[in-house]
């Protein structure tokens, strides 16, 4: 592992991070929207699908023992963002301009598949995660800059 990679895997958490806290404040915000721009019926919840990166999935060095792996393990990142397959919720006002007009659902109102609760959840888990990816560049750069120092004292 060289001296930079803790950086860059730190980073790629960062950025995935920082996109989940995206897409939680959208579906937050859209909450109670019933009409999308599109014209395809309520908000979606969207939420962001991760896999890990793997830099050189099919190069081995031959000066690399076999017993060092070389597998996936360098970071993460969004591979992409889908609509949450949950059915929308159905609140009974028969006012509402989005109201259904006909069949056994009449007067009730598609709402978006947005549970407040669950997306605070899984907020504060972006954010630890988040943080902890800060904490571990922050010592990252701790070490090195120690590191240095013996080298300077040392010499």
């Amino acid at each position: 592992m060289g001296m930079f990679d803790s950086f860059n895997i730190a980073s790629t958490g960062l950025t995935a991070q920082r996109l989940r806290m995206d897409l939680i404040s959208s579906n937050i915000a859209n909450a109670t929207t019933t009409r999308t721009p599109e014209g395809d019926g309520p908000y979606k919840r969207k939420r962001a699908i991760f896999a890990p990166v793997n830099i050189r999935p099919n190069y081995k060095s031959p000066l690399v023992p076999d017993r060092i792996d070389h597998g996936e393990g360098k970071g993460v990142r969004v591979v992409k963002i889908e609509d949450d397959k949950k059915p929308f919720r159905l609140v009974y006002d028969p006012t509402h301009p989005d109201a259904i007009a006909t069949g056994p659902e009449k007067g009730y109102v598609r709402m978006p598949n947005v549970n407040v609760v669950t997306e605070m959840t899984d907020l504060i888990s972006a954010s630890r995660s988040y943080e902890a990816n800060v904490m571990m560049v922050n010592n990252a750069k701790t070490m090195f800059s120690k590191a240095l120092e013996i080298g300077r004292n040392g010499a």
